[in-house]
Formats: structure tokens, sequence, C-alpha cells
């Protein structure tokens, strides 16, 4: 798995890499698919990561795991692969966008055009067992993750972290105070019109790129 992971990240995170721990989270993964339907795809575990350089990522989008149904995750955070039904959370988020932005709601749940512009779309596990939420975060993803979620919040730079949910917001404490901080409920129907409904996360996203003498991301989808 190592061997599929973009090159810049290998660099960023050799010390993880080489270690026993990731040694021994490999194994546990490979060994998961291998008695398991597991998604996403193997090729996609690193989808994230790989479609945004450690160099380029400008925008931090906490998800908690890769959805559990047949064919849905291609490893980025609350995206879907096109030709499925939108998940809930992921029809708020385009509510969200369209009541925030006028940008309007499309069929499909591919956010890979967010990724390609620097938005890291991070799940805090990247595998899951088919049918099963939250499966598969004891085998070392999460503290995969947050050693990802601490390097860049050591970035000299200001970036962008956007946590939804309470979840996302418990990994505040890993980011230094110059960098950007959205923060609201989770886009769960559960949650939504708790808080994430009107909170206009993506023109403040764009407003604090620009001020950080940043291009903005465009939103748009097609």
């Amino acid at each position: 798995m190592k061997l599929k992971l973009n090159p810049s990240w290998q660099v960023a995170l050799a010390s993880i890499l080489d270690s026993p721990f990731y040694t021994a989270l490999e194994a546990r993964v490979i060994q998961a698919y291998q008695t398991n339907q597991i998604y996403p795809n193997q090729d996609q575990i690193y989808a994230a990561l790989n479609a945004c350089d450690f160099d380029q990522v400008k925008v931090v989008i906490l998800g908690q795991d890769p959805y559990h149904g047949p064919n849905q995750a291609n490893g980025l955070a609350f995206s879907v692969n096109r030709g499925k039904a939108l998940p809930p959370s992921l029809r708020n988020i385009y509510q969200e966008l369209q009541q925030d932005l006028g940008i309007p709601v499309v069929k499909h749940g591919d956010l890979s055009a967010w990724a390609q512009q620097g938005v890291l779309l991070l799940n805090t596990s990247l595998t899951v067992k088919e049918g099963q939420a939250n499966s598969m975060k004891d085998v070392g993803w999460l503290e995969f993750t947050q050693a990802i979620i601490q390097l860049l919040g050591e970035k000299a730079e200001p970036l962008v972290f956007v946590l939804w949910g309470r979840q996302a917001q418990n990994y505040q404490k890993y980011l230094k105070k110059h960098h950007h901080i959205i923060k609201s409920a989770h886009p769960s129907p559960l949650s939504a019109y708790r808080g994430f409904i009107g909170s206009k996360p993506f023109s403040q996203i764009n407003n604090y790129l620009v001020a950080d003498g940043k291009d903005p991301i465009d939103w748009r989808l097609t």
C-alpha cells in the first residue's frame, strides 16, 4: 500500500511509513481485504492524498470513514462514485453550497474536482467493512491520520481546516493558532439543521484563501 502513496506524502510521512506501527497497520488492512468486503477499492485507500500533493494542500475537510455500501466510496471524504445516489450528508453539503454561493446542485457526488485544487478530503479512518460504519477505526487508521493532521497543523503557512461535527472538532488541538478553523454541526441529517445549514463554509474558505494571497476554490462541479 505504501508504494501506491503519492511521493510527496511518502517523503512527508517517511518516519511513520518506515515504522513498525505502519508495518502492522498495513498487514491488518491487507488481511481485512483478503477476508472481508472492504471499501473503498484497495487502490483508492490513499485517493485523498494522491489527489493533492502535501505542498499543495490549502484546505482540509475531515470526514469519519468511507461509505460502507457497494461501489459508493472512492477514497475522498463525503465523495461518492458517479452513478450512485447522493448520500444524505452530501445532499446537505450541496444544499448549503447552493445557499452559500448560488452553485446549482449536481446529480453526481464525485468531489475529485475539489481535491485537485488543494482540498484534502480526508477521512479519519481510510477503510470500512461493508455495511458496518466506523468498523475499522481501531486497526491503526486513527493514529495514522492523526499524524497527517498534526503534520499539516505544523505547517508555517496558514491552512483552512473545516471541522464538521464533534469528532472532527476533536482534532483542533493538533493545529497551531495561525491556521483558520471553520467549525459547525455535521452535515448529517441528524444535525445539519442544528448549525450546518446556513453556516456558509464555502464562502468562508475562499475569503480566508484570498486574504492569504491564494487562489480561491472553484466549488462548481460538472
